[in-house]
């Protein structure tokens, strides 16, 4: 049965990506595990970038939907003084 792993946080992924890249700056990952690490990096970063494009698109949403709230007038509100 494939059982798929929950996806880690934005800040974890970021956090598991830096580790992964310090690893290959410093000259720590073998030859042998550099493809993995690569492959592992990439899918992080395509994580990353999926959720960065849903927050945006979640937040334009919630923007436009106060702006309309703004714009339209409450109800009652014919623009006379209330006295």
């Amino acid at each position: 049965m494939n059982a798929k792993k929950k996806d880690p946080s934005f800040g974890d992924a970021v956090g598991e990506v830096e580790t992964i890249l310090a690893r290959l700056e410093s000259d720590e990952v073998d030859v042998d595990e550099l493809s993995g690490e690569v492959k592992r990096a990439v899918e992080l970063v395509g994580l990353c970038r999926e959720k960065l494009q849903r927050t945006e698109l979640e937040v334009k949403e919630f923007v436009a939907k106060l702006e309309a709230d703004a714009s339209e007038p409450e109800a009652g509100d014919d623009g006379a003084l209330p006295f």
